[in-house]
């Protein structure tokens, strides 16, 4: 019978398999690394906002509190951003010749929201309030990090679910029992159901 492949084609084919397999293997590794980086989870990096908002001014230099701005913050789920009633509730009488206020004068004047690009926004299926994270004593820097020093906001947290784990699992909530899940001893905060829908 007539050989149909020249001699050394098995050799060439496990050569090409064996380069193929750690190519995919190395390709997997960048993937993984790339997915847990700052870059994937844009840390440092400012989202474009309508007016150049400075936190290192506001809350910084002149002190105001979070919640005048984020007034949600104590009731609901999200924090809520500034309606432009309450930026030209000041900047009617301060610094109001700039043109770099006009959105806010457009917004108010066609009663729409201001649109401010969100740093922080979990995915849908992450249920998350602000009111029992305030109750337990932590303070806005923990998750958002050093706003009052920052001129322009920008994600200093992943917010990834092993960011949150690692509080949840230490955080013990009064009146709170451990529970197992599947045989494993847990805190009561580190249940799934916590966080997820």
């Amino acid at each position: 019978m007539t050989q149909l492949f020249p001699p050394g084609t098995d050799a060439r084919l496990r050569g090409l398999a064996l380069v193929g397999a750690a190519v995919l293997v190395l390709a997997g590794t960048f993937a993984f690394a790339w997915a847990r980086s700052d870059g994937a989870w844009r840390l440092g990096v400012p989202a474009p906002q309508p007016i150049p908002f400075s936190h290192a001014i506001h809350a910084g230099g002149l002190g105001l509190d979070c919640r005048f701005c984020h007034a949600g913050v104590e009731r609901g789920a999200e924090a809520g951003m500034p309606t432009a009633e309450t930026c030209l509730g000041c900047h009617a009488q301060v610094w109001n010749v700039s043109a770099q206020l006009q959105p806010l004068h457009t917004a108010l004047a066609l009663d729409v929201p201001v649109a401010w690009a969100s740093v922080h926004r979990l995915p849908g299926h992450v249920r998350f309030a602000h009111a029992p994270h305030l109750g337990a004593g932590l303070d806005c820097a923990t998750c958002h990090g050093a706003v009052a020093s920052m001129p322009r906001t920008v994600k200093a947290e992943t917010l990834s679910m092993g960011f949150c784990l690692d509080c949840h699992r230490e955080a013990q909530p009064a009146r709170a029992a451990r529970h197992a899940h599947q045989g494993i001893p847990m805190p009561p905060l580190a249940d799934c159901s916590t966080c997820h829908r």
